[in-house]
């Protein structure tokens, strides 16, 4: 009975150490999982923005011809003569093959009706519109391509606008100037909110190219201009965007 008693409680004395060292290693665990936890909330995120401006070098226009005819083939024909010439010309302007892509096709019925409305309306004629979009790489020969491109038949000039053709070295100057300001604004959060900015735990960025912007919109200028059609580029904008957040102590 003596040998019994003293298994169970060999046995309780066992089973007890076992629950206080798991109790020991529970506890110190428990801590700091509360301390990374409480670490985790002390965080500043700030916003910066970078914005570096640079001349285009590059050119994108449209041009076409509208025709018009009794009947729509004849309006195609006088159409695609007229649009023959246009081409011509943009290749003669030194514009490669791969830099012309037609982007509007259209033939269009006309209508007319009586002056008191009282008869219904019937097809007079045809328009046939056909436009080309050009990439112009050189910007000192937009206006005299334009004045070339009237003179040989284009009765329609669309928006032009100007582009920068490689801007990743504008757009990495942009990255590092948001940045820039997002340390220097966090610098100054924390000093205002007596902290000290801790190690980064998360940056992302919101980045974009200022898409081309429509200079001008004209028509179908007279045939011998006393001086080349001017042009103005002026500038593009490239942008960056920064969030990056900080630990703070």
């Amino acid at each position: 009975m003596g040998r019994f008693i003293s298994r169970i409680v060999s046995r309780g004395a066992l089973l007890g150490g076992a629950g206080l060292a798991l109790a020991l290693f529970a506890g110190p665990l428990t801590a700091q999982a509360a301390t990374d936890s409480d670490d985790t909330s002390r965080i500043i995120t700030v916003s910066g923005q970078g914005e570096v401006r640079a001349a285009p070098d590059e050119a994108v226009l449209s041009a076409g011809v509208v025709s018009s005819a009794r009947t729509a083939a004849a309006a195609l024909a006088a159409n695609s003569r007229a649009m023959n010439a246009v081409f011509a010309t943009l290749r003669n302007a030194g514009i490669a093959e791969k830099s012309m892509q037609t982007s509007g096709f259209s033939v269009s019925p006309q209508y007319v009706t009586d002056k008191n409305g009282a008869q219904t309306p019937h097809i007079s004629g045809y328009d046939v519109s056909n436009t080309v979009t050009v990439t112009v790489d050189d910007l000192s020969k937009v206006g005299p391509t334009l004045d070339a491109l009237v003179a040989s038949g284009a009765n329609s000039i669309g928006d032009i606008a100007f582009t920068i053709k490689n801007p990743k070295q504008a757009m990495a100057q942009a990255r590092a100037d948001a940045v820039a300001d997002a340390i220097a604004r966090a610098q100054t959060l924390a000093k205002a909110a007596g902290v000290t900015l801790g190690p980064i735990t998360a940056i992302s960025e919101n980045s974009g190219y200022e898409p081309p912007r429509p200079m001008y919109r004209m028509a179908a200028m007279a045939v011998g201009a006393a001086a080349p059609t001017p042009i103005a580029a002026g500038e593009q904008s490239v942008t960056a965007g920064v969030s990056i957040t900080w630990a703070i102590h």
